[in-house]
């Protein structure tokens, strides 16, 4: 027992190399991952003392765990049996698919990354490119049960929507957003996992993919975590909020069960005087197919542009952004309604009330007045008093510079006037008609909403 053993130094070497890598494994990795874990729940209380409504437990669960107790949910084990029947594969590949499935959808949220880093990103952008006016988000939360889930429900203008939206809130609570298959790309797709956000396949007409979706939408409403989700699925390519596509909505309405926690769904308008993605959307409105795809370099050259301007103070951002709020909707009360389709008649009911609280701002203003033509800058200043008139007195978010009068033209008619949309004379130029229709949209759609039929065809 005692003799001496010679071994050859890269054996040593290997020897040595495991036994450090088995000791950090079974002694100081567990005492490193208990020390950030207490750190980070010693974080997590001392924020939620700040918050209105606390971060879910639900967001906090570790990411592995999450996605084995979403792939053994009965409902899922039974969608990954009948997916082997049908399909004639191995349950053992079916589940490995429903694995993958999970593992692609199930965020990793981080309150360090959530409340240290992305709320202040997303404050300096918005504040950077934006002049934000929002209307009151406490009163339309003020009476929500604490005990209820919350989901803010939004109409879709701009990528900015994310970023705008997560700083307006976050004094209150952490949403996870539902974010389509764009921003599955490294290392953005990181950064929106550790924000909470989930991604969605939104064409997937797969049963399997579609049901594990379904399972973790509907235990995350049923855990309380808050949500944030667009019902059109895609951004606007016209300028007015479209029909809602049901599939989050019944999911949710699936799921609900009566005699639990209650559901409250928060109708939210945004809108902005420069939607980035203008161009591009309007240009696929024309070519009428939803295909289209950001340029890498395109944007590269845009921001280094953005950015060379802001160094030379001739920069003053693209005018205002804002949101809305409408009336919270409890799915507990509206489900008591008795409606033959609850999915569809709650989608046509948010999607409505989106429409009516999307704030007026001066750009679509001017633009829904300089759409039927106008000849003079008196004529344009008559037109425009004309439709804020009506908008305000059918109640109407307006959100137009305090000063009144000329300065609401003035700051709509500008960046007309500046991106080649209109003449100096008021002339809609023929290659600025689409954008101008894009932003008029808005205005147009809430003049119908309030049964302003006939003005809506006078000025179009």
């Amino acid at each position: 027992m005692m003799r001496t053993v010679e071994l050859p130094l890269w054996v040593l070497v290997l020897v040595l190399g495991l036994s450090a890598i088995a000791a950090l494994d079974r002694i100081l990795a567990p005492s490193v991952r208990w020390y950030f874990r207490r750190r980070m729940e010693k974080a997590v209380a001392r924020l939620n003392l700040r918050l209105a409504r606390p971060i879910e437990p639900f967001k906090l669960a570790r990411r592995q765990d999450m996605i084995v107790r979403l792939v053994h949910d009965p409902l899922v084990t039974k969608a990954v049996a009948d997916h082997a029947a049908e399909t004639g594969v191995p349950p053992s590949v079916a589940f490995q698919e429903a694995h993958t499935y999970a593992r692609e959808i199930v965020p990793g949220f981080s309150a360090s990354v959530y409340f240290g880093f992305a709320t202040k990103a997303t404050r300096r952008i918005s504040r950077a490119l934006y002049r934000v006016r929002i209307g009151k988000v406490a009163p339309a939360l003020a009476e929500i049960d604490t005990t209820a889930t919350v989901i803010f429900v939004m109409n879709h203008r701009s990528n900015m929507d994310y970023i705008l939206v997560t700083w307006l809130v976050a004094n209150r609570s952490a949403i996870s957003y539902a974010v389509g298959e764009w921003a599955r790309v490294w290392p953005l797709s990181r950064l929106i996992r550790a924000m909470g956000a989930y991604f969605i396949r939104r064409g997937s007409r797969n049963p399997l993919y579609r049901k594990v979706l379904a399972r973790y939408v509907q235990m995350a409403t049923a855990e309380g975590a808050t949500q944030a989700i667009f019902p059109e699925g895609g951004l606007s390519l016209d300028g007015r909020v479209g029909p809602a596509r049901m599939g989050l909505i019944s999911y949710i309405v699936q799921g609900f069960d009566p005699g639990g926690r209650d559901v409250v769904f928060v109708p939210v308008g945004l809108a902005y005087d420069r939607v980035l993605e203008d161009r591009v959307l309007t240009e696929a409105s024309q070519a009428g197919t939803r295909r289209f795809r950001a340029k890498p370099m395109a944007i590269a050259a845009f921001v280094l542009r953005l950015l060379w301007r802001k160094l030379r103070g001739r920069f003053s951002g693209f005018g205002t952004a804002a949101a809305g709020f409408g009336a919270p909707v409890s799915l507990r009360a509206f489900m008591a309604q008795g409606a033959a389709d609850p999915s569809e008649a709650l989608g046509l009911c948010l999607m409505d009330e989106i429409a009516r609280v999307v704030p007026i701002l001066p750009v679509p203003l001017v633009a829904a007045a300089l759409a039927a033509g106008v000849t003079s800058r008196a004529d344009l200043d008559s037109r425009v008093r004309e439709l804020a008139g009506l908008l305000s007195a059918d109640g109407a978010v307006l959100r137009m510079p305090p000063q009144g009068g000329d300065a609401v033209v003035d700051e709509g008619l500008a960046p007309l006037i500046g991106r080649g949309i209109v003449a100096a004379d008021l002339t809609v130029l023929p290659e600025g008609r689409a954008l101008l229709e894009f932003y008029a949209a808005s205005v147009h759609q809430r003049l119908e909403k309030s049964g302003f039929v006939e003005k809506v065809n006078s000025i179009s």
